[in-house]
């Protein structure tokens, strides 16, 4: 059973979280709701760790599926929850090697075929920019320590507070607090040019 789409994925706007709490989502009502609100983030934070589009739609799917086990939790411990279980499934994976040297190979479908990234829609020149926005950023990303990266998609773009970020990553909340002060760092040094 499949609890995300993948083919939804491409479909994610890169939109700017609002710091008025009166514009900030509800908590969802089922766990279901949750799961379908958080995969395509999940997804990209997993492929960012694992740099391998199938390794993180396994960890992402994974996750899910562990996550269901904790229906009867409150709604309020699901977010850090999850992200603690995916961060242990990617843990996981890169333990055990299985995404080692293939993010080398150029992208390709099963078949070994190159994957058509052909974009049909309505306005490639805005997703073009995004994905090249999303590209240099992921970059950025990918190229942090795992501590920093970890702490800057939790803190930064999931929005988890310390206590919550700290949970999730086994830390302290200084530990966070010194990992996400160095990845903002490191992430305005890589990214001036991009301002």
């Amino acid at each position: 059973m499949l609890l995300f789409d993948p083919a939804k994925l491409g479909r994610v706007s890169a939109e700017a979280h609002q710091d008025d709490p009166a514009t900030q989502p509800a908590m969802p009502a089922t766990l279901e709701a949750f799961l379908a609100g958080i995969d395509a983030r999940a997804f990209r934070f997993a492929e960012i760790a694992l740099r391998n589009r199938d390794d993180a739609l396994d960890a992402v799917q994974d996750a899910m599926m562990k996550m269901l086990g904790y229906r009867d939790r409150a709604a309020s411990e699901w977010t850090p929850l999850f992200w603690s279980i995916l961060r242990n499934r990617i843990v996981d994976l890169q333990r055990r090697g299985l995404f080692r040297l293939r993010w080398l190979v150029p992208g390709s479908n099963d078949d070994g075929e190159p994957i058509d990234w052909a974009d049909d829609s309505p306005d490639p020149s805005r997703n073009n920019d995004s994905r090249e926005a999303w590209t240099r950023i992921s970059a950025a990303l990918g190229n942090l320590p795992a501590r920093q990266r970890e702490a800057f998609t939790l803190r930064v773009l999931e929005e988890l507070d310390v206590a919550d970020t700290a949970r999730v990553m086994g830390c302290s909340e200084g530990s966070v607090k010194t990992h996400l002060s160095r990845a903002r760092d490191a992430m305005q040094k890589q990214l001036e040019e991009f301002r």
